[in-house]
């Protein structure tokens, strides 16, 4: 097991001794998005195929994605290599991809990017509802590809 050493120096907080797994891991290639995704309604809001729920966020007015970086981290988005395909009660004509900052296609519904929550660990978990985080607020998203703004 690897020491970590902290001290406090001048009211910082200092720590060394950080292995190189620990920075490996940071640097660690993301899997490539599936070739295609399903987007479903499940318990009353939109989910992936696996169940997982998926939300919008308010700060995204475009169409397109402006949570990147840290802010993608803990609000994975949907990603795809090519289709999106519409599962029962959903809209096909309102779900499209568009293209995100690091190149890869995002699902879209009603001009929504669709995002995951880093908190939802399973199926029809909805921790991310109502979170203010980045800016603005994460929702979960109706059939109809509006905002759930209730519980959260």
């Amino acid at each position: 097991m690897a020491k970590v050493g902290v001290a406090v120096a001048g009211g910082a907080l200092v720590v060394t001794g950080l292995t190189a797994a620990t920075t490996a891991t940071r640097s660690e290639p993301r899997a490539a998005p599936p070739a295609t995704v399903v987007v479903q309604v499940t318990d009353g809001h939109l989910a992936d195929q696996t169940g997982r729920s998926l939300y919008l966020f308010l700060a995204d007015t475009s169409g397109t994605s402006t949570c990147n970086d840290v802010c993608a981290a803990q609000w994975p988005p949907l990603t795809t290599q090519g289709a999106v395909t519409a599962g029962s009660g959903l809209d096909a004509a309102k779900l499209k991809t568009s293209d995100r900052q690091d190149g890869t296609k995002q699902a879209t519904y009603n001009n929504h990017p669709l995002y995951f929550f880093s908190g939802d660990t399973g199926p029809i978990q909805t921790n991310g509802q109502g979170v203010n985080a980045f800016g603005a607020r994460w929702w979960l998203v109706n059939p109809n590809g509006d905002a759930i703004t209730t519980g959260g």
